[in-house]
């Protein structure tokens, strides 16, 4: 049959169903519907690939919001996930081989490969380091902050408090070592954990209760022979004289 087309045939845009990225799972029943609503709210929080945005609250939030549906998630969460896209990340999920997504688990593998790379998680590992002048509070709140960042990381939870302990400065260390009874390495990831969280918002309450400083005006003086009337005095004086 191909040998019967024209040029004009082959020149004209084919009228056939493009092929679809993601291999939908079969529904059971006919009332699967995803109100436009939903599809509404999901286009409200997209994702555009910006390198300053956060690839991982974006995933948690679009399972915030396709997880009103109770029925069907897997299906929910692959039919809307294109919806969360926008710009760059939209180009990108384009650009996938037609029927490589056939999970919600591979689609979110695929998009937080690309855009939150290994070399990205090892970059932030690496500045796992209390800097000059940050409390242990500060340095501590920032390395659960990267936590959340590389939920992925793939570190045992025994290494990642090696990696924070061996990153703080030197006074830091002797604290937490006196606090540990000794020495912070003595105890479990458990119970490292736990003191020095545990001192680290002892730390942040000490040091917020140390600045409170509450300011009060000076004591009027009243100079010898005189008196001050205030306006508020005077004002309920003039009145008082109109009646």
């Amino acid at each position: 049959m191909a040998e019967q087309r024209t040029l004009k045939d082959y020149a004209t845009p084919s009228t056939e169903e493009p092929h679809a990225i993601i291999v939908y799972l079969t529904v059971e029943g006919n009332n699967f519907e995803i109100k436009p609503a939903l599809i509404y709210l999901v286009q409200q929080n997209q994702f555009f690939g910006s390198p300053t945005e956060d690839p991982n609250l974006h995933v948690s939030n679009f399972l915030r919001l396709s997880g009103t549906l109770k029925a069907n998630q897997e299906a929910v969460r692959l039919y809307l996930f294109p919806f969360s896209l926008g710009d760059r990340a939209s180009a990108w999920f384009h650009s996938l081989e037609v029927g490589s997504i056939t999970s919600w688990d591979q689609m979110r593998q695929a998009f937080l490969a690309r855009f939150f790379s290994h070399s990205k998680t090892v970059q932030l590992m690496n500045q796992i380091t209390q800097k000059d002048g940050e409390s242990l509070y500060d340095a501590w709140e920032r390395f659960k902050e990267m936590l959340r960042l590389c939920r992925d990381h793939g570190s045992e939870k025994w290494l990642l408090i090696h990696t924070f302990y061996n990153g703080l400065l030197y006074t830091t260390k002797i604290y937490v070592d006196a606090a540990a009874g000794g020495a912070l390495m003595n105890k479990t990831y458990t119970g490292a954990y736990a003191l020095i969280e545990d001192k680290a918002q002892n730390h942040y309450q000490w040091t917020s209760e140390k600045t409170v400083t509450i300011f009060a005006p000076p004591p009027s003086k009243k100079e010898a022979g005189m008196y001050k009337v205030s306006t508020l005095d005077h004002l309920s004086t003039k009145v008082d004289t109109l009646f």
